[in-house]
């Protein structure tokens, strides 16, 4: 996810907690945190599709 974004949704967090958000902003806040996640699945996907595991006597599987 682009840097801005991730500010972006940090600069709406802070203000919610300060002076709180207006109707657009909560809109806004709801969708950049809906692509931050998904993007954060489809990276935990990513590394668990490719981690191994090697057993104590020696052979290296994929986990499923």
């Amino acid at each position: 996810m682009d840097p801005k974004k991730i500010e972006r949704i940090n600069e709406l967090a802070r203000k919610k907690r300060t002076v709180g958000l207006t109707e657009g902003e909560v809109q806004e806040q709801a969708t950049l945190r809906q692509e931050y996640l998904e993007g954060f699945r489809a990276n935990m996907q990513q590394v668990l599709d490719n981690v191994s595991i090697q057993r104590p006597d020696g052979p290296i599987e994929r986990l499923q």
